[in-house]
């Protein structure tokens, strides 16, 4: 590939010049970057704030492997403030990037491939520069023998090469897709010299050399692990830095479950829960503390997609693959009598895979929609066209029988009957029964309800709860047949739903297909959404995709909050303004003042 970087003068009067690309300090997924080149720090962030002090945080379940790049293992909390990246998304904005190991980034009108030239400032851990050499071995590693969620990722990168001491060049294959740059943005930077000594595949509880603001400084594995702020960190007082990453140390515990870690919270054992039970969060901090304004109680609102939270059909299975089945079983759940008598009223049904965002879809189908759905006509259910997709609605009375009646209508098409009380398949005599599978007992109360509704129609659903390490290993291995799980969205969807949706990925394990999607029409939707060349198209695309998925039934919908619901002791500060698209804990900090009049009070208690 020639880039060209002088024209003669005498040269332009004879032909058409096209537009080069020029280096920038940021590069946004569609329009402008808010911050231009000479930001000094996020506006989110506090660039005075005092550092110190350690953050105690707590995490359910274990962790086995502080290799958090492949599929074996499960990672420790928090472990990406480890390593840098090329570039550092921004949390005020839909999608833009702002260089990080990277000093510029350059890409042409097309984004056909793209250069980042390292500052020449960047260090690993141990002193040693970050070099392309670095890079590229990072990205073959991880596209080779990374987790499959990389592989998937990485697709479209055909090569990375060295075109200077300090610039790497990422080529990509033919096609529009405008992500790819700031995908690689994202990726962990890795140390070849370290790694080519190792076995990249493989667990690991070694601390691994890394380049981030923080360090592994102990560990006990399974129990806990506390991370180290480094304090001659190269990048401390880049813009993209400025204001973050406070606190010297970072100790994450580890509990079995949800109902001790919020005891151990009211404890005092550690400092910060983002509580995700409205029922804990409307009756269980009704302590002492609380009254008095020791540990508080905020509500955080914040503007990212919610995605969607539901029960999850695995499609694989034969008992799911009937799409009238999946309808029928989404009859038996009642949200509303769920919100109001478990939930006090908390949350709102999730309507969309992209709910709380304007990529949602709605209505019927725009006229722009419909240019996009219509070639497809015949290949996707024709509700797709005519009406706007709702999850099942009651009066919240528990007295579902409407609902109830229509499941059996449903099933019934599909070739299913009561006999003897028992859901059976009129061709084969097999009986309808299936497993949902947890990794934690808090959900057990919400989907004993469900189970009894099933039960009223004569399916058997039997509730298993495992610990997070089987539970991991049997979703890496597609080995469930219901599952609650959170596919999670950003405001700007692209290369990751291949990994959620695309026919490749439902036979690869570890893969985020959970649902075992394979369907052409899904696939061709994602590769337009990863296409589009504007805001307006992707959002388009999003909703075209949207309404086919919602309309085939993968899963359940559950329900979303368009808040963070976050309970802490009062020893932190926190910026005026909060980011839009996150929580920005890694923008507090220990306030000394109000930490030792914590401790006043809790001596005097």
């Amino acid at each position: 590939m020639l880039l060209i970087r002088f024209i003669p003068l005498s040269f332009l009067s004879l032909v058409l010049v096209p537009v080069l690309a020029a280096p920038t300090h940021g590069i946004a997924m569609h329009g402008d970057l808010k911050y231009g080149p000479n930001f000094t720090n996020f506006e989110y962030t506090n660039p005075d704030a005092p550092r110190g002090g350690t953050l105690r945080l707590a995490a359910i379940g274990t962790y086995d492997s502080l290799n958090s790049f492949i599929l074996k293992g499960i990672a420790p909390a928090n472990n990406s403030f480890l390593f840098d990246t090329l570039a550092a998304q921004s949390q005020d904005e839909p999608f833009s990037e702002y260089g990080l190991v990277a000093e510029t980034i350059e890409t042409p009108p097309d984004r056909s491939w793209v250069e980042y030239t390292l500052r020449r400032e960047a260090r690993f851990h141990d002193g040693s520069p970050i070099t392309v050499e670095d890079v590229i071995w990072s990205f073959e590693a991880l596209k080779t023998k990374g987790h499959p969620f990389y592989r998937s990722y990485y697709t479209s990168i055909v090569k990375a090469e060295s075109v200077g001491a300090h610039t790497v060049h990422f080529s990509f294959s033919a096609g529009s897709n405008r992500e790819l740059p700031l995908i690689l943005g994202q990726m962990p930077l890795l140390s070849k010299t370290y790694w080519e000594k190792r076995i990249f595949d493989k667990t690991t509880l070694e601390p691994p050399l890394s380049s981030g603001p923080y360090r592994v400084e102990s560990m006990d594995p399974g129990r806990s692990i506390t991370y180290q702020r480094v304090t001659d960190y190269w990048a401390k007082d880049l813009p993209v830095n400025r204001g973050r990453y406070n606190f010297d140390k970072i100790r994450i515990d580890y509990y079995r479950d949800g109902t001790v870690a919020l005891e151990a919270l009211k404890a005092g054992e550690y400092d910060l829960r983002a509580e995700n039970m409205a029922k804990n969060w409307a009756m269980a901090y009704d302590v002492s503390v609380v009254r008095d304004g020791l540990l508080k109680k905020v509500e955080i609102v914040n503007d990212e997609p919610a995605g969607m939270q539901g029960f999850v059909y695995n499609t694989r299975r034969p008992i799911f693959q009937d799409r009238r089945v999946r309808e029928a079983l989404a009859y038996a759940f009642d949200f509303e009598w769920t919100n109001k008598n478990l939930f006090y009223g908390a949350y709102t049904r999730t309507p969309s895979f992209f709910a709380n965002s304007d990529l949602a879809a709605r209505g019927l189908p725009s006229s722009a929609e419909l240019a996009i759905l219509t070639p497809f006509r015949g290949k996707i259910p024709e509700e797709v066209f005519s009406q706007e997709y709702r999850p099942p609605v009651t009066d919240g009375s528990g007295q579902l029988r409407d609902n109830l009646r229509r499941a059996i209508e449903l099933l019934k098409q599909a070739g299913w009957s009561i006999k003897e009380q028992r859901m059976v398949n009129e061709t084969t005599g097999q009986s309808l029964e299936f497993e949902i599978l947890l990794a934690s007992s808090d959900f057990e109360r919400i989907v004993l309800p469900f189970v009894r509704n099933l039960e009223r129609l004569g399916i058997t659903a039997r509730v298993r709860t495992i610990d997070a390490t089987q539970y991991q290993n049997r979703m890496d291995t597609f080995d469930y047949d219901l599952v609650v799980e959170h596919l999670s969205q950003s405001l700007s969807p692209g290369n990751e739903q291949r990994d959620l949706w695309s026919s490749e990925q439902a036979a690869r394990e570890g893969s985020r297909n959970i649902a075992g999607v394979h369907d052409p029409v899904v696939d061709q939707l994602v590769e337009q959404m990863i296409a589009a060349p504007n805001r307006d198209t992707l959002v388009t695309c999003t909703r075209a995709l949207d309404r086919v998925l919602l309309w085939n039934f993968y899963v359940i919908p559950h329900w979303h909050l368009n808040i963070y619901r976050v309970a802490y002791w009062d020893k932190f500060g926190r910026p005026t303004i909060s980011p839009h698209y996150a929580m920005g804990l890694e923008t507090w900090w220990l306030d000394s003042a109000k930490e030792a009049a914590l401790e006043q009070h809790r001596s005097a208690r």
